[in-house]
Formats: structure tokens, sequence, C-alpha cells
């Protein structure tokens, strides 16, 4: 999964690296042939070239281009540094001086498609084949209202429930079933505090983690962060602040969220595999973290799906798309299918790629397999995992609440508009519920409404 460090408003994807694979290049054959007969070489410029001083990357950036063109002789390809900035991006856009290929999050597509700076990949998607092969719910991120496609989602993660598998069992919790609703996630947690004297759950609240995890907590009450185009902050109602009057209850009435209140991801993660927390929310891929670099023994991993309160309304999701010029000719963006396809999805389309991605990540001692949100769709994803079946290394049973749920459940991309400048202001909102029993919610989000507007309006 694409996710760049917590400062960036890439998704704030933190340590996790959900579908790793997804953002490195497949250097495995490519099924395609080159450019379509007759229409001659066709040159396409490609952006996210990692920079010299990343020399690693950049020599195997460089090489997965070599191989590409060797397999595609009609494509030539001119790859550049250049990457999505927000800072940068309407500027580089408004001259022309976007590559014809680029990597941008899931907040960009809606924005970029109704200011008309993406090209239509409607016909090239469906004549590659590869529209058929995409996961229709990650797709919507990339549609507009009436179902064409405008960019190719390449990697993703949805927010779920971590929850530690052993602790439930001493609780005398169903290790299998965990809670689906978050009335009863605060049930689950009361008893594991009660039945084993640690935290039943726990939230994340500093380096922006606190306003990432409340947005998460606030779309599964049925709730928002910002308006649509992103003008104004909306977290100033019902769904937010049931939201934190759960919390509150759960750590001032229940005391069932232990005593540590200033958690990061880092921090939750050490202290979750340690046996302290019972419960908190994260993606699949926290796996590697907890097992491999804390670790927790593998069979106390567990995951569900988003805990939903009062109907089914979905789960906070990141990840990154592929995006192609509008200016871009026929032949052009056939080519940027076909790149994307190599680059980015060859590994899900492409048996010898999958089977040589598993093998390298069984032999550099990574997990391989781990669930998460897929971009292919679920039978291209039951193919993929046929492929890679012999070199899994993941309990995949501890995973399934999580995947019987997850590819279908409802995904909401993070707030549209300066989303890292949000969090930070949801931080000491959530620091101060947990922290002073007292704490007047609705005038904690009116004042933090009001600080998010104002940024919102600059």
């Amino acid at each position: 999964m694409y996710r760049p460090p917590i400062r960036s408003t890439a998704a704030l994807t933190t340590s996790l690296v959900l579908l790793a694979g997804l953002v490195a290049c497949s250097s495995a054959p490519s099924s395609s042939a080159g450019a379509p007969a007759g229409s001659g070489q066709v040159t396409l410029t490609v952006g996210d070239r990692p920079s010299s001083s990343d020399p690693a990357n950049r020599a195997s950036f460089d090489k997965k281009v070599a191989d590409f063109q060797k397999a595609n002789p009609d494509i030539k390809l001119n790859p550049v540094e250049t990457i999505w900035d927000a800072t940068t991006f309407q500027a580089q856009a408004a001259g022309g001086q976007l590559p014809a290929v680029l990597n941008v999050p899931f907040t960009e597509p809606q924005g970029m498609i109704a200011r008309k700076q993406v090209a239509d990949l409607t016909k090239v998607l469906k004549d590659d084949g590869l529209l058929d092969e995409l996961n229709p719910n990650v797709l919507k991120i990339a549609q507009d209202q009436s179902g064409n496609v405008f960019a190719v989602p390449t990697a993703a993660y949805s927010i779920g429930l971590i929850y530690n598998r052993d602790l439930f069992k001493k609780a005398g919790l169903d290790p299998d079933k965990p809670p689906a609703t978050w009335d009863e996630v605060r049930a689950a947690a009361k008893t594991i505090t009660q039945k084993t004297g640690q935290a039943g759950y726990a939230q994340m609240t500093t380096n922006n983690t606190g306003g990432w995890m409340f947005t998460t907590q606030t779309y599964a009450f049925g709730g928002s962060i910002e308006n649509e185009d992103g003008s104004k902050a909306t977290f100033d109602d019902a769904p937010s602040k049931a939201a934190l009057q759960l919390l509150h209850d759960m750590k001032w009435t229940d005391k069932s969220m232990g005593q540590a209140v200033l958690y990061d991801m880092d921090g939750i993660s050490k202290a979750f595999a340690a046996g302290k927390i019972g419960m908190y929310m994260a993606a699949p891929d926290q796996y590697r973290t907890l097992v491999q670099t804390n670790g927790l023994k593998s069979s106390a991993f567990g995951i569900g799906p988003m805990p939903q309160q009062g109907g089914d309304h979905g789960t906070l999701s990141g990840g990154s798309v592929q995006i192609v010029s509008p200016n871009a000719t026929d032949a052009e963006k056939a080519a940027a299918i076909k790149w994307i396809k190599f680059c980015y999805l060859n590994k899900y389309v492409n048996q010898d790629a999958a089977v040589t991605s598993a093998k390298n990540g069984v032999a550099a001692k990574l997990p391989v397999g781990t669930p998460g949100l897929p971009v292919v769709n679920a039978d291209q994803w039951s193919t993929y995992q046929g492929w890679i079946k012999p070199y899994v290394n993941v309990p995949l049973e501890n995973f399934a609440p999580y995947t019987k749920v997850a590819a279908d459940q409802k995904i909401i991309p993070e707030p549209p508009v300066k989303a890292q400048e949000v969090y930070a202001a949801l931080d000491p909102v959530v620091q101060a519920v947990l922290g002073n029993p007292k704490a007047d919610i609705p005038a904690l989000l009116t004042t933090a409404a009001g600080t998010v507007n104002a940024k919102l309006g600059r």
C-alpha cells in the first residue's frame, strides 16, 4: 500500500506499508505487446522517479523502465522525478508541467475530475481489459457520477479494528467474532479490563494520529469532517459528538482505556504487542510492525472490519491512484495503461510476476500474503491468492473477520483539503476528552471547527 510519512497529506499513511508490493514496479515480463499496430512509437513522460539522493530505489525504478521498454519496443518512456505535491500541483497543472502519468493520493481524483485535470480512461481501460479486473468498490474513488473512470487505483488500505486474540480468550470473548458495532467495542473493552487488568481499548491521539483516528470513527458513526469541496468543517455535529462521548464514557465511566492517553502509531503498536491493549484502530499491515518489529506472537494478532454505529456507514480509506494527462492522445493513454499495469499491478494479473514477488518476499523474511483492501476484483484477487499460496507465511485465519467484510465495506477517503492540518487541529480535542472527565465536547468541537474553517478559507 502506498503510505508516505505522517506529515504528508498523501493519505496519512504513517509507518504502515499495506500492499507494499503495489508501490514497487514489477520486473516480471509483461503480457503486453507494444502500441497498436500502425500507430508508430509513443513517447511517454512518467513521474515518480526516485531522486539521485536515493540511488538504490532510483536504480530499481530505472531497471523497471528498461524492462518495460524491452517488452514494449513501441513505447519509449521518459522518467522524471516529478511527484505529487499539494503545494505545487495546481501551478504545475496550469503551466502544463506535469508528466503524462503521475501517482496521486486517494484524496485528489474527485477534485481533479471536477477541474478537468485528468484524462478519461474509460475506453482505454475497457480495450485493455483492465477495467474488468479492478475492484469496483475501490474504483469509485476514480469515477465521476456517470461511472466514467479517470484514474487507476494501484494501492489501497482501509482501517479496521485490530485486537489481541489472547486477551479476548482470557476475557472469555470469542476471538473469531470481533465487535461489529461501537457499542460492542465498549462492552468488549470493559470485559477485557475486568478480566485481564489490561486496557480493553486504546486510541491514538498525537502527531496527527488523533485527528486521523477521530476522522475514521466519525465516518463509522455516519458523520463527515469536511463538506464535499473541502471548503467547510462539518464535524461539529451529532455523529462526531457521539463518537467522542463514547470515548469519554469508555475512559471515565467504564475505565476500560487504561491510564495512557498520549499514543502515536509507534507507541500504541509497542503497547499492544506487549499485551497491554486489547483493541485499537489501524490497517491490516500493522501485522508486520506488531509481529516482526515488536515481537507479538502471530497467533495473538487479529483484525476485524471497522465497527459501525447506527448503520453501515463505511470506513476511512487511503491509497494511491495513477492519473494520466488530459492532453494525452489515445495512443499515449494506451501506453500509459500498459505502464501502470506493468509497474504497479503486474503481480495481480500476471502469474510469473506474482510468484517472483512472493519468492522475493520470503527470501527477505517479509510477510507474504497479508490481506488488505485489494485494488483488483474478487475473482482476480482469488486468482492472485492461488498463485502465491505456496509462499504465504501469515496466519490468514486471523484476518478472516476483516477479509470477509472489508472488500465490500464502503470506503471513504480522507478529508479532501489540508487533511494534515485538520488532523493537527483535532488531536487536542481527543486528548482533552481522554484527559479530562469534565471536557466540554460540544465546545471543543466548535472551537476546532473554527480553527479548521480558518485554514480551509485561506
